[in-house]
């Protein structure tokens, strides 16, 4: 393996038997909740220091943001 494919695809996003990308487009998610679900999926896979609260953080941002579209498409205030 390369030493620039580790950025690209570390070991993080090789967890289990299939890939998070391979599930997301299975499924056909849309942008905000495929984004919720690779940080939902690898943040335990990573270690300390290296941006697992983060991840938590961006998979929350991107809960709400499809909350607040879905809301908008609802016309629900």
């Amino acid at each position: 393996m390369e030493k620039g494919l580790d950025k690209i695809n570390p070991s993080h996003y090789q967890k289990g038997k299939i890939e998070v990308i391979d599930f997301i487009l299975d499924q056909k998610m849309s942008y905000l909740t495929a984004s919720a679900c690779k940080y939902l999926c690898r943040w335990e896979h990573k270690h300390l220091g290296e941006g697992r609260l983060d991840d938590l953080r961006k998979a929350r941002w991107f809960i709400e943001k499809q909350i607040e579209e879905i809301l908008k498409e609802e016309n629900i205030k």
